[in-house]
């Protein structure tokens, strides 16, 4: 089931976790598992090729989406045919990925979502529903970085168009809309985090600041060609 998949996990000073999440993806699925190194400072990047992955170093910090853009380009020049992206931090069970790539390897849908609405603070739910008004997307969790994607999707996300979308949940999920890619959603739990906190939803500074940006990716690009 898992041929020509290849795991995606972008990390940004994840030394303390990474590890434990590669080697329990790796047992699970036998994958190859790439972390893309956003620029770690703590050790990240040795951590991770110890525990068995393939790591690609960034020169500077591109943020989540930028570092996953870059595996989505990897992935196209190794010919892989699937992307499974996950979270560094532990929050994703990787005993979840047969049901979360299920949808996908059937050619049920061009995307799946490993969607857990129960999780997050009043701040992520607020963010949730005007984010949900403003772009037009209809899906339970918006903001699930826990993804499959088949080789349409990663061909459209690995494209120029898909570069200055900053944020990998409203205009990556607007951009697929947009050209007509499908979506899905399956419910899976999703742990605490093993370590540190939510970049983003850590103060409500950032989640103005995420917001702003979100919503005008999510203007831009709403509706279809």
């Amino acid at each position: 089931m898992f041929r020509s998949v290849l795991i995606l996990i972008p990390a940004h000073n994840e030394a303390q976790s990474v590890a434990a999440v590669i080697r329990e993806v790796i047992h699970r699925t036998g994958c190859r598992v790439v972390v893309i190194d956003d620029a770690s400072t703590d050790g990240t990047a040795a951590v991770a090729r110890e525990a068995g992955a393939t790591v690609l170093s960034l020169a500077v910090q591109l943020g989540a989406w930028g570092a996953l853009q870059a595996g989505m380009r990897f992935a196209l020049q190794q010919k892989y045919q699937f992307v499974i992206t996950m979270d560094a931090d532990g929050q994703h069970e990787a005993g979840d990925l047969s049901r979360l790539f299920a949808p996908v390897y059937k050619g049920l849908s061009d995307v799946s979502i490993g969607a857990c609405t129960s999780r997050g603070s009043k701040m992520r739910k607020i963010a949730w529903v005007f984010l949900k008004w403003v772009s037009g997307l209809s899906m339970k969790d918006i903001t699930s970085g826990f993804r499959a994607y088949n080789a349409s999707a990663i061909q459209l996300l690995a494209g120029r168009d898909a570069t200055l979308l900053e944020y990998q949940d409203i205009g990556v999920l607007t951009h697929l809309k947009r050209n007509a890619l499908t979506i899905s959603e399956i419910q899976v739990e999703m742990c605490p985090r093993t370590s540190g906190h939510s970049r983003v939803y850590s103060s409500w500074m950032m989640v103005a600041y995420y917001m702003v940006q979100a919503s005008v990716l999510g203007l831009s690009k709403r509706g279809r060609k």
